[in-house]
């Protein structure tokens, strides 16, 4: 019965192994088979130029099992590593999760706000002081907190460090208003119109608007 096992337990490679199965072999008249990611290997034979390998060991090699039946040979495979791995994690993943969108379309509006108030103040000549501008500071911090404990994914991670530049940026705005007008600096109604940094947090902020839609990160120079 051993013999007999061990005569039909010859078979093709080709029909047996899969794209990838073989990964190495040695010269032709001492030829091993190596399974990737499997420890040993099983001796190959060469006949009439074709290459055979004993299916006993095959199984061995891929900690697969044979079964018998009649003159039949069963060999079931455990699933390929492909198959068995885990899906990809979060850090794979440059779409945005729902949590997060939410959250940084929250923190976005929110600092919108603040330069409309702050640009309205300067247009209409308003007193600008730092009681008048704190809400709109400590709910844009808060919001950007609730973005940071919402990520997920790789796109959201990202889209974190967009967001906290365009917070830091309106800040130094709002810091450099605020600090103008302590020192009686004459600051015209026009004065934020022309102004660079104000012109990038716009930038920024229709850009971010426009990556939020397409639900994936993609960066931006003017939040930098």
């Amino acid at each position: 019965m051993r013999k007999k096992r061990l005569t039909a337990g010859l078979i093709l490679i080709g029909l047996l192994a899969a794209p990838g199965l073989v990964e190495s072999q040695s010269a032709k008249e001492d030829q091993t088979l190596i399974v990737s990611g499997q420890p040993g290997q099983a001796q190959v034979i060469q006949k009439n130029g074709k290459s055979y390998v004993d299916v006993e060991a095959l199984a061995r090699l891929t900690n697969g099992s044979l079964s018998f039946k009649g003159n039949q040979i069963t060999l079931t495979l455990p699933a390929s590593a492909a198959a068995s791995a885990p899906a990809p994690g979060p850090e794979e993943n440059s779409a945005f999760s729902p949590d997060f969108l939410k959250a940084g379309i929250e923190t976005m509006a929110v600092i919108r706000e603040w330069q409309s108030a702050l640009m309205d103040a300067i247009k209409n000549g308003y007193p600008v002081s730092d009681s008048s501008l704190a809400a709109y500071q400590a709910q844009a911090v808060k919001n950007l907190k609730l973005t940071y404990v919402s990520r997920s994914t790789d796109g959201d991670r990202s889209g974190y460090r967009l967001l906290s530049n365009e917070l830091a940026n309106m800040q130094k705005l709002s810091n450099r208003i605020l600090a103008a007008h302590r020192d009686m600096q004459n600051i015209t109604p026009d004065a934020l119109e022309n102004d660079p940094l104000n012109q990038q947090i716009l930038s920024c902020a229709r850009s971010i608007v426009s990556i939020a839609a397409s639900g994936q990160f993609q960066d931006e120079a003017s939040c930098h």
